[in-house]
């Protein structure tokens, strides 16, 4: 089957396979200013901030744009009430300067309020302790100019009308803060997309392999090979980064030096259905060992999350029935109702890159990042928040141009707002025009507009070149089928998974984890990929047996027998396990 020409256009931020095609002559060409190793949202904010300061800039991923923690977070832009607890006012005040920037400036369509519940079960201490520490949480963030409603504290009646699932019996009343949600794998993607639109040359299924180096040792670039083709490159850079997450120890074996040993923290969702838990608002309550969110998530309920030490398989973290489990009996505490396993429709599980503290435990490891040069000529960051990848991006890249001599500018991305954002509030306003020139409903181009923001005008113009195309995707109301095929257009999409669990969420979203819309979608993407049926054929059996496996892997007690069951569906990428 020959590649679709009925691509509609051709943008500068657009990742199709064209463009692919035109990235991967360049690295056979090219030298590069800087190389960044790893497409999660540290990676792509070090690709964007470098090239908005006019340098040259190629990025590599082994796996899809955010396929590693940067997709599989708590969806949280959040400064981290738990951090004023352990004193870290530093860290906090930064993302919360950083959550204002990304309502305000970056990224409005992408990051939007939220509203969270503590609910209190002891009278005058808890109130005193919590309501002091949220208070300290709203001034820090009014320093960075806060867009976000202050707290406000409820007697039990009111927090009860707020969540009334809340068990009253152990509720004695509540404080309600703000603060900020993302799907933060749309949010890298719109990072590496904005960066592509600023030159950046993007290729995901591309492992590095080994660095170059010259006479002296110093690193030159990389080895890495197409893991869609198989085709071997040597690319060429004046710096490289490595932004790689729990994977940063292997770039630093490459390199001969180990400097920091990065911990894996592995940590679980469970996603639930609206209407197994009445609520107004989402809800934070305390854990023997942490935190536990209930989180608003579109016609779903996020529960999360779990933070413990992970030392198997790296690309595919399993959540064992046990996590699940302990999810269930803390978000019971609190709840009227409980919920059991049989209401759990979707989980997911992601590993968080720590830098190694002074405690076993890694909820008290350091969420802090670190940047630091492994070689001549390589450069190294790991740890932070997904909330402050920014700042971590315009670190990384201050320390490595250092390296390159010449006068450099200075970061500008504080004032670079992401694709989507310009133009987005007055679309937003348009809704109900959009939705009757259109023929969906405000509903889908409400939630057309909070995936996509002022680029709903290139959904909107596939939707009516292909009238067809509107139509939702089987087993999910909150998707159209127009959305798969740009993502293979225009988002990089290489395969039927990247649609279905990060260019969509529809793989934890249905009780069916996306199987029904499978089918659909993989022949949409074989229009512009120019499978065949067999190879379409493949990738749905793929799916199916990642699915299977995740299945599975949830069935078993603990981590080890998960990971098993987990690997029993090897990587879908040509040279990956």
């Amino acid at each position: 089957m020959a590649p679709s020409e009925a691509h509609v256009f051709e943008q500068p931020h657009h990742l199709g396979p064209a463009r692919r095609a035109r990235t991967l002559e360049r690295f056979r060409t090219e030298e590069f200013d800087l190389l960044v190793i790893g497409a999660g949202v540290t990676g792509a904010g070090c690709a964007l901030d470098a090239a908005s300061r006019g340098l040259s800039v190629a990025m590599v991923e082994q796996r899809d744009i955010a396929a590693g923690t940067s997709s599989r977070s708590s969806k949280l832009i959040h400064g981290g009430l738990r951090y004023l607890e352990q004193l870290n006012f530093r860290l906090v005040k930064e993302a919360l300067r950083e959550r204002s920037l990304l309502i305000k400036r970056l990224a409005p369509h992408l990051v939007r309020p939220i509203r969270f519940l503590y609910p209190l079960q002891h009278r005058v201490w808890e109130r005193l302790y919590v309501g002091a520490g949220i208070f300290l949480y709203d001034l820090l963030a009014s320093l960075g100019g806060n867009p976000l409603p202050r707290h406000r504290h409820l007697t039990r009646k009111g927090a009860k009308a707020e969540i009334p699932s809340l068990n009253e019996k152990t509720l004695v009343g509540g404080i309600q803060y703000s603060d900020a949600q993302v799907d933060d794998a749309r949010h890298t993607l719109a990072v590496a997309r904005t960066a592509a639109a600023h030159g950046v040359a993007i290729a995901s299924s591309m492992r590095v392999t080994g660095l170059l180096r010259d006479d002296g040792g110093r690193v030159t670039g990389v080895q890495a090979q197409c893991l869609e083709t198989g085709e071997r490159f040597e690319i060429a850079a004046r710096h490289v980064i490595n932004s790689t997450g729990v994977w940063t120890d292997a770039i630093e074996i490459m390199a001969g030096n180990l400097q920091v040993d990065v911990t894996a923290s592995k940590g679980i969702h469970l996603v639930i259905p609206k209407d197994r838990i009445e609520a107004q608002s989402g809800m934070i309550i305390r854990t023997p060992t942490s935190v536990l969110f209930l989180i608003p998530w579109g016609e779903h309920w996020l529960i999360g999350t779990t933070d413990t030490k992970w030392n198997l398989d790296l690309s595919h973290p399993a959540a064992s029935a046990g996590d699940i489990e302990y999810l269930l009996s803390q978000i019971n505490t609190v709840l009227v109702k409980p919920l059991t396993a049989d209401d759990v429709e979707g989980v997911y599980a992601g590993l968080r890159p720590l830098l190694t503290g002074e405690s076993d435990a890694t909820s008290k490891l350091s969420r802090e990042h670190g940047v630091w040069h492994t070689a001549p000529g390589l450069t190294t960051v790991a740890g932070g928040k997904y909330t402050t990848y920014r700042v971590m991006a315009e670190d990384t890249v201050d320390a490595a141009v250092k390296d390159l001599g010449g006068r450099i500018p200075k970061s500008v991305t504080a004032d670079l707002p992401l694709i989507g954002a310009d133009g987005y509030q007055v679309e937003w306003n348009r809704r109900s025009a959009l939705a009757a020139e259109s023929g969906l409903s405000e509903g889908q181009i409400e939630r057309l507009l909070g995936r996509h923001g002022s680029l709903i005008s290139e959904i909107l113009a596939l939707v009516e070149q292909r009238p067809e195309l509107a139509a939702p995707l089987p087993g999910s109301n909150e998707y159209i089928l127009a959305e798969a095929y740009y993502a293979t257009v225009a988002e990089g999409a290489l395969h039927l998974d990247d649609v279905l669990t990060r260019r969509t969420r529809i793989s934890v979203e249905t009780w069916d984890r996306g199987v029904a819309a499978g089918d659909a979608v993989a022949p949409l993407m074989a229009e512009v990929l120019g499978w065949d049926n067999a190879t379409i054929d493949r990738e749905l059996a793929h799916y199916r047996a990642r699915v299977e496996a995740e299945r599975e892997s949830q069935t078993k007690t603990d981590d080890h027998t998960a990971d098993a069951a987990r690997l029993g569906a090897p990587d879908v990428r040509m040279m990956g396990k």
